[in-house]
């Protein structure tokens, strides 16, 4: 694939992001910005690690 074929799909993806923001807007959504450095998570309790296997919890 050559650039200008990368090019032309970026540009259709563009535009397509940006028919359906403009479509959201227009039904009465509102984009909300938010700051950077906030995180979207709420729970961050829970194990700290990925335990590997089969073993049975005790």
């Amino acid at each position: 694939m050559n650039k200008r074929g990368k090019e032309t799909v970026s540009t259709e993806s563009r535009e397509a992001i940006e028919a359906q923001v403009q479509a959201f807007l227009a039904n009465g959504g509102k984009i909300e910005q938010i700051p950077k450095g906030v995180s979207g998570q709420t729970n961050t309790s829970g194990p700290k690690h990925i335990t590997l296997g089969k073993k049975p919890r005790a």
